[in-house]
């Protein structure tokens, strides 16, 4: 017997997180326990709809996350961020998505779980949210480190004693 229906169809966050789930290449929707689930062809679940799961009392999606991720989310931020039942234990984070939504957050969450589920051959065209980070920490360091050697260059040059050459002084005669 197939399982209840779970969401409702006209929801706003549902329509969205559906936008975005369905925007990967070979992304599809599959309802197996009442609730949406996406799926890549060739791949994996990446992602699924939490719409007051087991009353949980909120609405939200459950992804797959790299490593680490789920732990960092959760400590920042566990009124949006928690570990979902089932699948926490295995890395995923769920995402609240009934207050105050940072769709852009939600899509790169999403993006980095369907980079894991998708076939490589769909995903090297697509940079992780954790590639970006990365790109800009690596970023933020050259810069960082340009500016200090810039400003070790200035203060070597402001604190050599000043001295005069050979041939001014002989010239002037001066000592």
């Amino acid at each position: 017997m197939a399982h209840p229906r779970m969401y409702d169809e006209s929801s706003p966050a549902i329509r969205r997180l559906r936008e975005i789930c369905l925007a990967f290449p070979q992304a599809f929707e599959k309802e197996p326990w009442g609730e949406c689930t996406f799926r890549v062809t060739g791949g994996s679940m990446f992602a699924m709809t939490d719409n007051n799961h087991h009353n949980s009392g909120h609405i939200a999606v459950w992804v797959k996350a790299p490593p680490m991720v789920q732990e960092i989310l959760v400590k920042s931020d566990s009124k949006r961020f928690f570990i979902p039942p089932y699948m926490g234990p295995k890395g995923w984070v769920g995402v609240r998505v009934d207050d105050q939504v940072n769709w852009d957050e939600v899509a790169a969450i999403v993006n980095d779980g369907y980079l894991m589920s998708a076939p490589k051959k769909l995903t090297g065209r697509l940079p992780s949210a954790i590639d970006q980070v990365a790109a800009l920490s690596e970023l933020a360091t050259q810069r960082r480190l340009t500016s200090q050697s810039r400003i070790k260059v200035k203060s070597k040059e402001n604190s050599r004693p000043k001295t005069r050459s050979r041939k001014k002084t002989e010239a002037t005669g001066k000592q």
